[in-house]
């Protein structure tokens, strides 16, 4: 019996289940909030917040983190009411990318990739 080939992953590049220390101050009229960050890759990430943002909305990302000043430019892709909102992050300015390369690479060691499954 021939086996079907697996369905491919929705994301490019898989995205890092983050533990409870990594939180962001985001921005995006008319809200500003703290949210802790769920998930986290380099092209996009997953935050918990009760607050609706509607799928194209830009936010402005402040990552609280022991590397240092993290900014970054997101979009939402898709809300999940309740939970949080999933973005594409776009525009990363250059003094931050080290830091983020660090948060990255920290995260990498200390957690497993998210199952596609679970995404």
């Amino acid at each position: 019996m021939l086996v079907p080939p697996p369905t491919p992953a929705r994301r490019r590049v898989p995205r890092i289940l983050v533990p409870d220390s990594v939180w962001v101050y985001w921005e995006g009229h008319p809200y500003c909030d703290i949210s802790r960050v769920r998930d986290l890759s380099s092209s996009g990430l997953f935050l918990e917040t009760r607050l609706r943002k509607s799928q194209g909305d830009r936010l402005l990302l402040h990552f609280l983190v022991q590397e240092g000043q993290i900014r970054v430019e997101g979009s939402v892709m898709h809300s999940n009411v309740g939970q949080g909102l999933g973005l594409k992050l776009h525009s990363l300015t250059p003094n931050d990318l080290p830091q983020f390369d660090a948060l990255l690479s920290r995260l990498r060691t200390s957690a497993a990739p998210l199952r596609a499954d679970l995404a």
